[in-house]
């Protein structure tokens, strides 16, 4: 009976031993059958009962013997299968096929307006002035002539992020900034007349998301500070402005409005014509489009950052950078430009 069971585990370790596998799936059957959780080799152990004492020893060394082959069988022939598969790659692959195309990015459509506005203003005479998104109450109301018991506070639903200390320039509630006017203020105060900025960059406003509105969007506003700098030389820059931005021939016209830090203070509408419905639709049938709002220097904006406002006036004027590139390509949904989608980025793949 003894020699019996020894003559099997030595015949299973022959078999092991001639065993082949061409495929990953011969494989994985070799596995299942000698080193799987039901295999074949482990009722071998049981027959230890009927082995004789003086041969325990031997047999189960033996039955060690075939677990040891059947697993570095398995790393053999795995090893070839996995060589072959890669060969078989290497034979087909043809390296004379095409590259497959590599797809490009693409500029966002609010930097594309961004950058073209700032190139604009850049080649006559503006320099680019950054400040933080994160701003005390001082820059962003108070240095603008916005008082804390001011009515033009309520223009602007605000983000406060720090509150419950009392404005000023040193110890002041912080917020996120509502436009980029802080930057105007910080300006002023560290720097001496002749002042020429713009002023591009995010602002944030507690309104209610649509397709015409967004809590977050971009702004560039615009400073130029000058012994008798007059409301002409405003209407100078922002015709020529107009007229790089949407055509040669770009009608304007300024009509009078309100701004705390401006006085007087105006709107500047662009004629887009009545040719299409689209055009009646966003005139609202008038022809003109409202696209920013300006006006000169209010004396107590000049005064509060540090300016003699009895030497130099200057003019101030904003826009929204999404409503530019919302006319200049045709974007009817702001939300599309805070998506991330694809099939609308990839759109001004081709746009510089």
């Amino acid at each position: 009976m003894a020699n019996e069971v020894f003559n099997r585990v030595a015949a299973l370790i022959t078999e092991i031993e001639n065993a082949t596998a061409e495929t990953p799936e011969a494989v994985e059957a070799f596995r299942i059958r000698y080193l799987g959780s039901k295999n074949i080799l482990k009722p071998l152990m049981g027959e230890m009962r009927n082995i004789p004492n003086e041969q325990k020893r031997d047999f189960g060394q033996l039955v060690n013997k075939a677990k040891e082959t059947a697993q570095s069988k398995f790393d053999a022939l795995q090893a070839a299968t996995q060589d072959n598969a890669g060969a078989d790659a290497g034979a087909k692959f043809d390296l004379t096929a095409p590259a497959e195309p590599m797809p490009l990015g693409s500029r966002h459509p609010i930097a594309l307006t961004m950058r073209r506005i700032i190139s604009i203003f850049e080649r006559i005479g503006f320099t680019v002035a950054e400040g933080p998104e994160v701003e005390d109450d001082w820059h962003n109301f108070t240095a603008m002539n916005t008082p804390e018991d001011h009515p033009a506070r309520d223009m602007q639903d605000t983000f406060y992020v720090a509150t419950g200390m009392p404005a000023g320039p040193d110890n002041a509630d912080m917020l996120l900034r509502t436009h980029t006017s802080s930057v105007q203020a910080r300006t002023m105060e560290t720097s001496k007349p002749p002042i020429r900025i713009i002023a591009p960059g995010r602002v944030y406003r507690n309104e209610t998301i649509s397709a015409r509105s967004h809590a977050q969007f971009h702004q560039v506003e615009g400073l130029y500070i000058a012994e008798k700098c007059s409301f002409a030389d405003m209407k100078a820059t922002l015709l020529h402005f107009a007229r790089e931005m949407y055509g040669d021939k770009t009608k304007i016209r300024l009509r009078p409005s309100y701004f705390p830090f401006t006085e007087p203070s105006a709107e500047m509408d662009i004629w887009w014509g009545l040719e299409s419905e689209h055009d009646y639709r966003i005139t609202k049938g008038t022809g003109w489009l409202e696209i920013l709002g300006c006006g000169m220097v209010d004396p107590e904006v000049l005064k509060n950052c540090g300016i003699d406002p009895e030497k130099y006036t200057g003019y101030a004027f904003g826009m929204g950078i999404e409503r530019q590139a919302m006319l200049l390509y045709n974007i009817t949904d702001i939300r599309l430009m805070f998506e991330n989608d694809v099939r609308f980025l990839k759109q001004f793949s081709g746009v510089i």
